[in-house]
This record gives structure tokens, sequence and C-alpha cells, in this order.
């Protein structure tokens, strides 16, 4: 895998771990402990290492389908993302998240699943291409693993609209990538 490979999966793999961010600092600002930030975002990274692994199995399997057209395909997919993601971070779209409870387990499942769906759609697009599998779905782990504690700890001490321009951010670097894919 080359270098510009390997920038640009870091990229995505941060672009992703920005809503389990935006999200974070929405939750650690009303409120969390350091022994639930430590399980929580362990239970997020391990989400954003399934999600991108199914979905690039799906994609191995699309892109057979597919042939040439498997490309534009995943660029669309990732336009589509980017600008859903976008569209959230304006319409306030977080806010479900931000009602489950987060102290239970099942909250934390359902919190840590919902901040990695996305991670599916981009492994169905990477999936379409030649890639380091375990490389990148350990990368998208630490991602977003790393990305939720620093937004739990920042929501302790930070204003509730960073979160939004951080899902913001991540939204349009996935638009970015969709673009070039496409084109």
């Amino acid at each position: 895998m080359g270098a510009g490979q390997l920038l640009t999966l870091l990229i995505m793999a941060i672009a992703l771990g920005m809503d389990a961010f935006s999200l974070g600092v929405g939750i650690g600002m009303r409120g969390i402990r350091l022994r639930r930030i430590a399980v929580l975002s362990t239970i997020i990274a391990l989400f954003h290492m399934l999600m991108p692994l199914l979905g690039m199995f799906a994609g191995q399997y699309v892109s057979g389908l597919l042939g040439d057209v498997a490309t534009h395909a995943a660029g669309v997919l990732l336009l589509l993302l980017g600008g859903h993601m976008v569209y959230n971070s304006f319409k306030g779209g977080s806010g479900s998240a931000s009602s489950i409870n987060h102290s239970s387990f099942w909250g934390m499942l359902i919190f840590a699943f919902s901040v990695s769906i996305d991670s599916f759609s981009v492994g169905v697009s990477l999936g379409m291409f030649a890639l380091d599998v375990m490389l990148t779905v350990l990368m998208f782990g630490l991602a977003g693993g790393i990305m939720s504690v620093l937004g739990l700890l920042l929501g302790r001490s930070a204003s509730r609209t960073l979160g939004d321009y951080g899902e913001a951010c991540g939204g349009v670097i996935l638009l970015t990538f969709g673009l070039l894919f496409v084109f």
C-alpha cells in the first residue's frame, strides 16, 4: 500500500470518527465519568472496526458484480454519505442519539452502532478497491476510539456548537473523496 493510499485511509478514518466526536461532545457536556468514557470509547472502536469490515465484504461482492462501474458507485456512495452528514450537522440530526441512555450496556451498544453505521457504507465503497483489509479496519477502529475519547473529554469543558461543526467537517471530507472517485 502506497503512502497516498495510507493517507487517504487515515483521513477517511478521522472523518468517520468525527461523528463519534461530535456526539461525544454532547454526551460529555451532560457529565460522564472517566471509566464510562473508556468503556464507551472501546465499544465505539470495536464497532468502527466491525462495521467497515462487513461493508468491505459487501463491497467486494458488489465489485465482482459491477466491474468498472464500482469506482463510480463507490464515489456516489461517499457523496451521499458526506452530504447526509453535513445536512444532519446543520439540521441537528444528532439529537436522536443523545436521547439514548448511555449508562446502560444496551444503550452504549445502540449508541456505538449509531455512530458507526456510516463506517459500513464507507466500507462498501472501500471494498470495491484492493486494500489491506486488516490495516484499514484497525485504522478505522483506532480513529473512532480516539475521536470518541476526545469528544467525550472535550464535552466536559466545551460549548455545544463545537460538536455540530465536527460532524460537518467529517461530511465535507467524505464529499471531497466522493468527488475524487466520481471524476
